[in-house]
């Protein structure tokens, strides 16, 4: 029998982690009913240890989303990005762009427990324990796809034979608000600011990742000092969790009846920080979209969406995979050519501009 909808209730959203919760938001606010299903205990949704580079974009839509103010996080006042054994570096400020910062870092755990407050507040329904079934959305307009990943055969796939590390780690000095994007032969490493402490991304390659997280603090802290240099020292580290590294994406997002966001759509490597940030401005374009149509799950609705998130999505899926291949590499004349990109990006301001704006906004400037 299938699951009574909400009366009023037009879109079934497949997932309750960060992206359901903030797509069932930006409907609510544009005057859709939604109704969310989770898989797991609404609880365990909660004990997610990944931590999240937000970009000024993204602060916007979750301040109209109410979920801002209340949100810890830490500013991100300036991105250094070099690359080991090559010269050229280039450093973003957030003062050359008349912004109090470049993006903040929020843990996904806080992140996940303020939209579940506002998700509340509204009263938006949210079933915990349920997968979406196709006889559970028979009563709905359309079914949002919002977390998970892209199944094997839906779409395109690159594994790229890597894993992230994930801790945070204690400092002997200040981090000043600096976000560190280091390249390295064995994959990137990225510091972001996290209250007084940094959280790190450190990319292992598959066959030495189990070896890296079996490392004791002092041996995975000389690692971590040896992959980054020594311009800062790090003194302690909490225990370490991998996740594997690939790019999966769904070349059309929209099926009859179907839309996929955020990670269901593509799931990209965790370098520049594009993931979240992507997912939350496919939430704001689709909430837009549906917003005062009769059916939100008209095949022209979905598609006239698909073709305004396409500039977006390619451009935030190259730009990823592109810094992943071009700088996964320690071939000389390989790393010659980045360190000149580098340098170049540092002595032109109008390209380091648009560089910045493009991970802050996307493809169009503005979220």
């Amino acid at each position: 029998m299938p699951v009574a909808a909400d009366a009023g209730a037009a879109v079934a959203i497949a997932g309750g982690g960060p992206a359901g919760m903030a797509l069932a938001l930006a409907l609510r606010l544009k005057g859709i009913r939604a109704e969310i299903f989770e898989a797991r205990e609404r609880c365990a949704v909660r004990n997610d240890q990944r931590v999240l580079a937000l970009s000024d974009g993204s602060r916007q839509i979750l301040d109209w989303l109410g979920v801002w103010s209340s949100l810890p996080k830490t500013p991100i006042e300036t991105i250094h990005v070099s690359q080991r054994g090559g010269f050229g570096r280039t450093v973003l400020r957030a003062g050359e762009l008349d912004m109090h910062a470049l993006g903040w870092v929020v843990a996904a755990s806080d992140l996940i427990a303020a939209l579940d407050d506002v998700v509340t507040a509204h009263g938006i329904r949210y079933r915990e324990n349920q997968a979406v079934m196709a006889a559970e959305t028979a009563s709905f307009s359309l079914t949002a796809f919002a977390e998970g990943r892209v199944e094997p055969g839906a779409g395109s796939a690159r594994d790229y034979g890597q894993h992230a590390v994930l801790c945070n780690v204690e400092l002997a000095d200040p981090h000043h608000n600096v976000a560190w994007e280091r390249f390295t032969g064995e994959g990137p490493l990225a510091l972001l600011p996290l209250g007084e402490r940094y959280s790190v991304v450190l990319t292992c390659a598959d066959d030495v990742v189990d070896a890296v997280k079996a490392l004791d603090d002092a041996a995975f802290l000389a690692l971590l000092q040896k992959r980054f240099g020594t311009r800062h020292r790090f003194v302690a580290a909490t225990p370490r969790v991998a996740y594997p590294l690939g790019l999966r994406y769904r070349p059309n997002p929209v099926a009859a009846r179907q839309v996929w966001l955020g990670n269901a759509a593509q799931t990209l490597h965790p370098v520049a920080g594009q993931g979240f940030n992507l997912a939350l401005r496919d939430i704001w374009e689709l909430a837009n979209a549906l917003a005062g149509v009769e059916d939100p799950g008209a095949a022209e609705v979905l598609a006239s969406y698909a073709r305004g998130r396409q500039t977006d999505r390619r451009g935030a899926i190259g730009f990823t995979d592109l810094l992943v291949l071009g700088f996964g590499t320690d071939f000389a004349p390989l790393r010659h050519v980045r360190g000149a990109g580098l340098l170049a990006l540092d002595l032109v301001p109008p390209l380091r501009s648009f560089v910045a704006r493009r991970m802050i906004f996307g493809a169009r400037a503005w979220p």
